[in-house]
């Protein structure tokens, strides 16, 4: 008898056999996964193979048309890392602006979106939601239609031809959506959290620093590496904010390779893959915060 109820659990945690009619259905939604996935993929794939293309060929295969190059070389990385080429005489300048006014569009927005979202998720300012909702609203407005008065304004200020007025107009473009994403993900927190802390004796600074921060460490991520690539991709108020070869970003710099008559193609290209590679390492180091970070808080339990 007992030999008989032991055996029943195991029998009924063993699943049943699937039928042919359950296979058919999973070989078919394989298949449609396989119809979408495969075009998407040689959608994102094929500009990326004709970049390094441009990249590993000599000037003469350049626009060749073929598959892949007869003499490929590293010759072009060479003129690109010694600035060999009239425009790449700032190269490196120019690779460190972006660098520059991407980090610090990172740790402003973050600064800025972090105090905003903690003030109106857990201390309940009073009209804090109306001002975010406030913000949210200038979405409304294509970005490049406040470039103009952001070049006003800039100027205004004494400000342009200075790195500090990229950085303030993209950490003013990121931090509304940032702000949105961290008060959707703070709201998530148990606020049994805040009044324990409370009632140990903690003040809201110190509610901030060891309550709340260690808790948003994956939304936090998140918004700092958006920030910093929506600043690192810039070219419309890069351009219009920064005027001088050796303040411009390079997103900026590629730019005048289209206004030579004989466009040196593959210096171009050879520049775009290697700008492209810090953001994809950065993505790839943070990936696993990414999804979850930026959409904490979309799903309300």
């Amino acid at each position: 008898m007992s030999a008989n109820v032991a055996a029943a659990p195991r029998a009924a945690a063993e699943p049943a056999p699937r039928s042919a009619a359950g296979w058919l259905k999973a070989a078919g939604t394989e298949a449609k996964l396989l119809l979408v996935g495969i075009p998407v993929l040689l959608w994102t794939v094929i500009p990326i193979y004709h970049l390094v293309l441009f990249a590993i060929s000599p000037k003469q295969d350049a626009l060749s048309g073929a598959l892949f190059p007869e003499h490929p070389t590293l010759r072009n990385f060479e003129t690109v890392f010694g600035q060999r080429h009239y425009f790449l005489s700032h190269f490196w300048q120019q690779l460190w602006n972006s660098t520059l006014i991407a980090f610090a569009t990172g740790v402003l927005t973050l600064l800025v979106a972090t105090s905003a979202a903690f003030a109106i998720s857990r201390l309940r300012v009073r009209g804090g939601r109306t001002v975010m909702n406030m913000a949210l609203f200038t979405y409304f407005i294509p970005a490049a239609f406040l470039a103009v008065p952001m070049y006003k304004t800039m100027g205004n200020y004494g400000l342009l031809n200075s790195k500090w007025a990229l950085i303030l107009a993209m950490v003013t473009i990121a931090s509304p959506y940032a702000i949105w994403v961290l008060k959707q993900a703070s709201d998530k927190l148990p606020v049994e959290l805040d009044e324990a802390a409370v009632m140990d004796g903690a003040s809201p600074p110190q509610l901030f620093r060891f309550v709340y921060l260690p808790l948003m460490t994956p939304s936090l991520v998140a918004i700092g590496v958006y920030a910093l690539l929506l600043a690192w991709n810039e070219y419309l108020f890069a351009f219009l904010l920064l005027s001088r070869d050796t303040d411009v970003t390079l997103p900026v710099a590629l730019g005048s390779f289209l206004a030579a008559d004989d466009s040196p193609w593959e210096l171009l290209m050879t520049t775009g893959l290697i700008y492209a590679l810090p953001p994809a390492a950065i993505y790839y180091v943070f990936r696993r915060y990414m999804v979850g970070g930026l959409t904490a808080g979309a799903v309300k339990s």
